[in-house]
This record gives C-alpha cells, sequence and structure tokens, in this order.
C-alpha cells in the first residue's frame, strides 16, 4: 500500500508538479526555488549547544561545546537549536507564515527542525509548543509554533502536547524591544495548564517556536515547564537572530 501511495503521489507530480512555497514556479527543491534555498542561511554544526549559535570554526575535542555568553548567563532551557539565520532570506518565509496564513509553510518548517533539532528529538520525551493568548489565536486563525510542533512530534513518534502551556496575558508585541524590555513584557505571562500538571512532570520537553530574538518568551515557558516538574526543557526555533546573545557586561 505504501508503495502505490508513493508511486500515485509521483506520477501526480510529473503530471502537476509541485509549486515552491515562495513562488508560482514549479520545483523539487523542497519546497522553495532553487533561488529561495541557496538563500537562506542553514545552521550547521558546530553551533552553541545553548543557544544554537554558530561557530566560526571547529574547536576541535577539547573545545566548549557552548559560547561564552552561554557560559556565563545560561538560558533556562537546556540546549537549543534553530534551522537557520533570521535574515533578509528567511524572514520574508516565516512572515508569510506568521502573518500571511500561509500555513503551507509549516511541513516545510518542520522537516527543517526535524534535522537541525535532531539531538534533541533523540533525548525528548514530548513536543510542546509556545502558545498563542486565545484573543491572538482568534485574530490570526492559527498557532504557527502547533503548525511545526505538530509534524515534529508525528514523524518523531513523540507525544505532542498542545494544551500543556498556556498564556494567561495578553501582552503587547515582542518587537522593537530591548532584551531587558522582552523579559519583563513576558514575566509570569505563561502557566502550565491542568493536563500541563500531569503530563510534563520527570519528563524531557522539546518546546517549539518560530524565532529567537533575546530568549526572553522560551525562557518563560521554559519556567513554567520546569516549575511544574519538566525534567529538562529544550528549545527548538525554525531561525535564531544572529545577535541573539550576547556576554553580559
Amino acid at each position: 500500500m505504501i508503495g502505490l501511495t508513493g508511486l500515485g503521489r509521483g506520477l501526480a507530480d510529473l503530471v502537476l508538479p509541485p509549486m515552491a512555497h515562495d513562488s508560482r514556479e514549479a520545483t523539487q527543491a523542497a519546497g522553495l526555488t532553487a533561488d529561495a534555498w541557496n538563500r537562506v542561511a542553514f545552521l550547521e554544526d558546530p553551533v552553541c549547544d545553548g543557544c544554537g549559535a554558530a561557530f566560526e570554526y571547529d574547536g576541535g575535542d577539547f573545545a566548549s561545546e557552548r559560547c561564552a555568553a552561554c557560559l556565563a548567563s545560561p538560558y533556562r532551557f537546556t540546549r537549543c537549536r534553530a534551522a537557520c539565520v533570521y535574515d533578509d532570506a528567511s524572514r520574508g518565509l516565516i512572515l508569510k507564515y506568521k502573518h500571511g496564513d500561509q500555513q503551507q509553510f509549516a511541513g516545510l518548517f518542520a522537516r527543517w527542525l526535524g534535522r537541525a533539532a535532531a539531538p534533541l528529538i533523540e533525548q525528548a520525551d514530548a513536543v510542546v509548543p509556545v502558545p498563542l493568548h486565545p484573543a491572538r489565536l482568534l485574530a490570526r486563525r492559527f498557532n504557527q509554533a502547533a503548525e511545526i510542533a505538530r509534524p515534529l512530534a508525528r514523524s518523531a513518534r513523540l507525544d505532542y502536547l498542545p494544551d500543556a502551556l498556556q498564556r494567561t496575558t495578553r501582552t503587547a508585541s515582542q518587537g522593537g524591544r530591548s532584551a531587558r524590555g522582552r523579559r519583563l513584557n513576558v514575566k509570569s505571562a505563561f502557566d502550565l495548564t491542568e493536563t500541563g500538571a500531569r503530563r510534563v512532570r520527570g519528563r524531557r520537553i522539546l518546546l517549539v517556536d518560530d524565532v529567537l530574538t533575546t530568549g526572553a518568551t522560551a525562557e518563560a515557558c521554559a519556567t513554567a515547564l520546569l516549575d511544574g516538574g519538566a525534567r529538562a526543557v529544550d528549545l527548538a526555533v525554525i531561525a535564531r537572530v544572529r545577535t541573539a546573545r550576547e556576554v553580559p557586561r
């Protein structure tokens, strides 16, 4: 049955080639045109285990697994992986998905995360998306983190817990805020639900979001999960800002 299904899909693609997510062109380049694919700055090892930032070179067996900023001031989540850098090439794709109601990007981004976050997925017990406030969910019609987390959990055969966390405060947009302003904006904005309180205790959670900017939102979510008894929390995001971490002064 699987063979017949795959054959049927292959024949359909020959007759009606799949369209690229970023244009009206037919594509075989994993959902993007070749030009768009080549411009995305995918993050490859070696990367910082704490924030997912790319190291300029491989320091060898005795090099630290973490950047100076993560050594000086670790996040509340234990580890992080990002599929790519958040820049001009990836920003447009992510914003089309997040604010343009182009949900076809969800499967593509889930595949990116499946590759980039493989070391985290291997040790995870369950996948939890960063939640939206109900009012924002109503306006946007879907939670972009949840639409990525669901296929990621399914492909990895992990428990998917979309209702483990809730956003109890409708915070203002994080855009344009300083790192401190972002932390204050989401402080105490997240809490465990009754379901979360039952299902995260003693488990290693993979938290999924779209972009890591300063880490404030992910830290607030990780704090709620850890306070609720999670054994550890790791973070997987589509993209991270290059300057997400700086050495504290």
